[in-house]
């Protein structure tokens, strides 16, 4: 027992070490200065509002998720604001208690339709969450709920009394809990808060706030982007949205005109530019984007919404990318087939809480309909769902020894992870090929290796892969729910068209899996199973 103790306790130990390895020291000091700092909410009258007498673009529409009075939709779960309790209900997972408090209603489709609910829930919230008591009053979410108070302001809206007085109150507070030791997107929502509400309010307090979240922004900006455009994270929905945040900047420039930088915004734009061709390269024929890392549909903007909102504001969008260098990823098309590979790192090392196990894997679409897909993601609750939606076995892509190719773990964490090396990429012949490696698997015993290439061609895909010092490999082709495995070696379409597969050094089998396209949301699904008899296995598909 005690071998088993010190055995586990060595695990632990190791895996902390390996988490907390990559941070950068202002992640270590800084969160413990912002749990020890407890500021005091500032009452004071409200700046005076600005009259914006620019252009104001109507930005990309949510979903709507007030379903009536005090009644909600968030991650598709219902439930209703009764009282003042609710906001912070015991039973309800931290993520939808997020949304509640974000106000995504207040910029969605027919908001207009709803102005008497939303008014009255605005009013309540102001009443009902006191300054710096309770979820909303999180940074995150504070940085969220102001951009949206201030598009809700400038729809035309009436609004209820107090709401300027509130909309400063929290404005302040979030000047003093600027998220800086978690870097990355959570830093750059608070920075843009603070330029929103800085333009939206007149004065010199504002442009306290305005100058405050300017630097943030202008320091942030090349920070958080690769060179080829693609956000550090790795996670197309937090492209899409840091996309979509950088977009709102544009917007809220040109809509006073000369208040903020030209060279700021020349910036902005440029950056912009580069994120639609990335976030083009990573989007599906069906028009939704690829599942790699944390990624759903219906939390970002559909990837049209965000290129036709760019066009509105006359940011250039270039042809998509066929390979993003710097991030790792590759698009590989040949007729109506597309093939978007992962060959990329799980994340900037400093941050990767919404990396998966994923290296090597891939999503392949023919038309409209995706055929192999990744599992998604439909909760970020500490649990088994968690466990496994950020897990290799997830994934279409191999699993070695029964271990996960990143050490993936809690809810956000990442302890040793996969370094992706030899990518080869030739799209000049009538094949397209992309090939990789990495070192995922090298802490086990034997130090295996997994190395695989794609080549993709008119009506025909091949899969290889290599592995090396694997006791025991398993590459799964996780299968979207709309193909069905039919006659032991073909998959139909829901078009009726059929796909047949063979695989040479493996056997075969289709396992029930579950897709996950949507926080709230799994559907039952399929997935071809193979468990490799030798070091290299080649799996075809033709149509």
């Amino acid at each position: 027992m005690r071998i088993h103790s010190d055995g586990a306790m060595s695990a632990s130990l190791s895996r902390y070490w390996h988490t907390v390895r990559h941070l950068r020291p202002v992640q270590l000091y800084g969160r413990v200065l912002f749990h020890l700092r407890h500021p005091t909410p500032d009452l004071r009258p409200a700046p005076e509002p600005r009259a914006w007498t620019g252009r104001w673009v109507t930005p990309p529409e949510r979903e709507p998720s007030l379903l009536g009075p005090g009644r909600v939709r968030l991650l598709g779960r219902d439930g209703a604001v009764r009282s003042a309790a609710d906001w912070n209900a015991s039973g309800a997972p931290k993520l939808w208690l997020y949304n509640l408090h974000y106000f995504d209603d207040l910029a969605a489709r027919g908001g207009a339709d709803r102005r008497t609910w939303q008014h009255d829930l605005v009013a309540r919230w102001m009443a009902e969450n006191p300054p710096a008591a309770g979820n909303g009053w999180e940074s995150y979410p504070t940085s969220l709920r102001i951009v949206n108070w201030v598009k809700w302001a400038q729809s035309g809206a009436p609004l209820p009394p107090g709401f300027a007085e509130s909309l400063a109150v929290q404005t302040r507070w979030l000047s003093r809990r600027i998220e800086h030791h978690l870097l990355a997107n959570h830093l750059f929502v608070n920075a843009k808060a603070l330029v929103v509400a800085g333009t939206w309010f007149a004065g010199a307090e504002a442009a306290t706030w305005r100058n405050m979240g300017l630097r943030i922004v202008t320091r942030e900006l090349p920070a958080q982007l690769h060179a080829d455009g693609g956000h550090v994270e790795g996670s197309p929905m937090y492209h899409a949205l840091f996309l979509e945040d950088l977009l709102d900047l544009i917007n809220v420039a040109d809509a006073v005109p000369g208040l903020v930088d030209a060279a700021y915004v020349a910036a902005w734009r440029s950056s912009a530019a580069r994120m639609l061709r990335w976030l083009r390269a990573l989007t599906h024929p069906d028009g939704e984007i690829a599942f790699f890392n944390d990624a759903a549909t219906g939390v970002a903007p559909a990837p049209a919404a965000i290129v036709a909102y760019a066009q509105a504001l006359a940011v250039p969008s270039d042809e998509r990318a066929a390979v993003l260098d710097d991030s790792g990823y590759v698009r590989l098309e040949r007729g109506d087939a597309v093939v978007l590979a992962d060959i990329a790192p799980v994340a900037v090392d400093y941050q990767p809480a919404h990396a998966h196990a994923d290296t090597l894997s891939f999503e392949w679409s023919i038309g409209t309909q995706r055929v192999v897909v990744n599992g998604g993601t439909s909760t970020y609750d500490v649990g088994a769902t968690r466990t496994h939606e950020r897990s290799t076995a997830a994934h279409s892509t191999v699993e070695i020894d029964g271990q996960d190719s990143t050490e993936v773990w809690g809810a956000f964490r990442v302890a040793r992870r996969a370094r992706p090396s030899d990518r080869l990429v030739d799209d000049t012949g009538p094949n397209a090929m992309a090939s990789g490696t990495h070192d995922g698997y090298a802490r086990l015993p034997g130090s295996p290796s997994h190395a695989r290439q794609w080549r993709l061609g008119p009506g025909r895909l091949e899969v290889t892969d290599r592995v090396r010092g694997a006791h025991r490999a398993v590459a799964r082709f996780h299968l979207h729910p709309a193909v069905e495995p039919v006659d032991g070696d073909a998959l139909r379409l829901a078009d009726g068209r059929l796909i047949r597969w063979r695989v040479t050094g493996g056997s075969a089998r289709v396992q029930p899996s579950t897709w996950s396209p949507a926080f709230g949301r799994s559907e039952p699904s399929r997935c071809l199973e193979v468990v490799l008899s030798g070091t290299e296995l080649r799996t075809e598909f033709s149509w």
